[in-house]
């Protein structure tokens, strides 16, 4: 399933200037729609612009979804929409053990990954197309919840809360998430440092795929979830078998 599911629609995506939110940026231009890219860094969306390139069809507009007065004027700027994805997280500083824990590495968490999908369902669900879609990227710590990680687990399995609650709240819109396992991007060099080759490879010995993901298999499962038009407040797990192990 791809965005060819969703042609010519109008997608706005949080995180898109890395990882799978690029990834996800991608796949639906070359599909043929209209992508919107946020996030709070500049430079990184410019990068990003260059790479999917496609300047008729791609916009990028700088944001911090955790502030309200930013969220509600960027959908000023959006106008109508077909899809809204966050695949957004500020987790640096916030996998410690309890006793080392900065707690506002903890709110900058909380910010980026509940405060900031609650802001963009207020004030971007109006501005959803009929049969529109909301997509959220929660994680395989909610369910696996690992030492100096207690904060991310307390915060994906929150999120997944909040989908289930926004499907019923804003129907006909469908709301679901995506839960990724450990997949291959950037956000390592916070987990896991110069450690971040050798656990990567070491989980994709114990998974039952074989791999760790790739911010591709996360587009591909976010596109499925925009196109299906049966599937709402679900979360979508896709991490190679990790609950399994």
């Amino acid at each position: 399933m791809t965005c060819r599911k969703v042609r010519s629609s109008k997608v706005l995506i949080v995180g898109g200037g890395a990882g799978m939110g690029l990834a996800l940026a991608k796949r639906c231009l070359d599909a043929g729609s209209t992508v919107i890219i946020v996030g709070r860094n500049e430079d990184k969306l410019r990068r990003a612009t260059q790479e999917l390139g496609r300047p008729e069809s791609l916009v990028a507009i700088a944001t911090d979804i955790a502030q309200e007065g930013q969220v509600a004027d960027l959908f000023k700027r959006t106008g109508q929409l077909d899809n809204i994805v966050s695949t957004a997280a500020d987790i640096e500083g916030a996998y410690e053990l309890l006793p080392a824990l900065n707690l506002k590495a903890a709110q900058r968490v909380v910010e980026s990954k509940f405060y900031g999908p609650l802001l963009l369902a207020k004030h971007g669900a109006p501005m959803l197309s009929a049969g529109g879609s909301i997509t959220f990227v929660s994680g395989i710590a909610a369910y696996r919840p690992a030492a100096r990680g207690s904060v991310v687990a307390a915060v994906n399995a929150a999120l997944e809360g909040l989908v289930r609650a926004l499907a019923i709240e804003l129907a006909p819109i469908r709301v679901n998430a995506v839960s990724p396992g450990w997949v291959n991007t950037s956000i390592w060099s916070f987990v896991a440092g110069d450690r971040k080759d050798e656990m990567l490879s070491a989980m994709a010995a114990r998974l039952p795929v074989g791999r760790v993901g790739e911010p591709e298999d996360i587009a591909d499962a976010i596109s499925f979830l925009m196109g299906n038009t049966f599937t709402t407040g679900t979360t979508l797990h896709v991490e190679g078998g990790h609950r399994l192990i």
